[in-house]
Formats: structure tokens, sequence, C-alpha cells
């Protein structure tokens, strides 16, 4: 198993047992480690204690985070990119693809494209000439490379690491001075485009949900749609789509699963809150 696996197979027995507080030796057991081994490794992963980690994903701590987010979306919104959070002081600008590239599949565009690794598993990342195109967890590397071309039928493809996806990937690394503004390069409906936007003003560590989504685009009837749109959001983790959890504080599901999303709201919300 890789550490993250580790990780993961952590959090579903926390996700499953949070109500009971299970002990470190428990949570430990699921990882198939050592007590000592698990809480060294939790710490190192997440940066606080598998303990404090359990608060930060309990279905109360969710609550209250959501809580807060209704009650400042008006003014988190507005604002736009938190001020305060590391990924958020970058400026990041979405271009959608002409309506000539969308309908024909990304045809005469040509995408580079590589592997890398995460603190939540390996990830596909490509990219045009105008911005990232695309990001999604690859588990399965040739699957994961499969549906990068499903979703661009017509485009060509060459495995590259160009320097917008060396920028991109500094998100997951503790020092934002580095990274330089990011672009996307995106093919979606211009509601689609909307809500992704919308979805990169939720500060970091923090979450919404889909009826704050749909507030803030004011079109509080369509959640569903923002959900749909949520669901199809085309660059993992970089597009918080994670953020977005059910009204009752629930993580709800995710294209590359709940206990990933779970995972990475709480190392959010330990990064921001967290002591160890």
């Amino acid at each position: 198993m890789t550490e993250f696996e580790r990780i993961a197979a952590a959090i579903h027995f926390i996700n499953e047992n949070f109500q009971e507080q299970p002990s470190l030796e428990q949570i430990a057991k699921a990882a198939y480690l050592s007590p000592f081994h698990f809480q060294r490794l939790f710490t190192e992963w997440a940066g606080v204690s598998p303990k404090k980690f359990l608060q930060y994903i309990s279905l109360q701590h969710a609550k209250k985070l959501l809580q807060q987010k209704i009650s400042l979306a008006d003014t988190t919104f507005e604002t736009g990119l938190s001020a305060t959070s590391r990924l958020h002081d970058l400026f990041i600008s979405i271009e959608g693809m002409t309506p000539g590239e969308f309908k024909n599949g990304g045809e005469r565009l040509m995408i580079n494209y590589s592997f890398a690794e995460s603190p939540f598993g390996d990830i596909i990342i490509a990219s045009t000439g105008k911005g990232i195109c695309y990001i999604a967890f690859a588990d399965e590397k040739q699957k994961a490379f499969s549906q990068l071309k499903n979703n661009f039928p017509n485009a060509s493809f060459q495995s590259l690491v160009d320097s917008m996806q060396q920028n991109a990937l500094r998100i997951f690394q503790d020092d934002w001075k580095n990274i330089s503004q990011i672009r996307l390069h995106l093919k979606g409906s211009p509601f689609q485009l909307k809500v992704w936007e919308t979805l990169l003003k939720i500060p970091f560590g923090q979450v919404s949900s889909y009826t704050g989504v749909a507030a803030a685009l004011q079109n509080p009837k369509a959640q569903r749609a923002v959900g749909s749109a949520v669901g199809d959001n085309p660059v993992a983790y970089l597009i918080p789509c994670h953020r977005v959890i059910k009204s009752s504080g629930i993580i709800g599901d995710y294209h590359w699963g709940s206990d990933r999303k779970t995972a990475i709201v709480g190392w959010e919300a330990a990064k921001t809150f967290g002591e160890n």
C-alpha cells in the first residue's frame, strides 16, 4: 500500500466510525500499521495528530464550517478570492474554449500531459497553449489517460511536462510565493464556467453547500444544475469542488471517491486551523 492508500483506509474507517470516536489503536489497525508508526505517518501527512484530524472531519465540525460559510456567503463571494488562504492569494483566470473547440472536441488543440504525485494520490495533469485544461486523480494511469482523451476526442496529445503544469503543481507545496498566475483553459458551457469560477471563491479550509453556490450565482433554484456542474469539474483540486458539501453537513459524494474528498477537506482544515 502507498502512504495515501494507508491514509485513505484510515479515513474510511474514521468516516464509518467517527460517532464512536475511535481510539488511535483502532484507526491504526485499519491502516495496517502500529499505533506509533501510524501516528507519525499521519501527522507528517496532515500536519496534525489523527485525533485532531478526526475533529476536523466529524459531522459537527462540518456543520460548524457550513454554518459559518452560509452566514458569510455574501461577504465571501463579493470579496472574491480569499486574502488569507494560501492558494487563493493567487489569481486564477479561466478562459473558456471557443465554440468551435467546444463543439469539435478539441480539434487542432495540442495537449501536453504528464503524471505527478500529490498528497492525495497520483494525478494526471494536462495543458494547452493557453492554460491547464484537465487534472484528475489517476489511480489507474491508462484509464486516466483514456478519460482525458474522451474529454478531447479530436485533440493531439504528447507526453510532456511543461511550465504551466509545473507551476500549477506547486499548489500542493507549503511555499506559495513561487507560484505564478495560474491560467485555466476549460471546455464547458457558460453556466458551468460560472459555477467553476464561483467554486474558486470558497476559501481554503472552508466549505459551502450547493444551495450556497446557487445563491452566490443569484439563481437560488439552480441547486440541481449546480450539483451537475460541480460533478463535471474537469480540474480536480485546483477548482475546489471538494469544498461543496450537503446542507446537512455530510461530506457527500465526490467524482474521485468520498474518502478522498474527506481527506482533502480535513487536510485543508488542518493546514488552516490545526496545531500539532
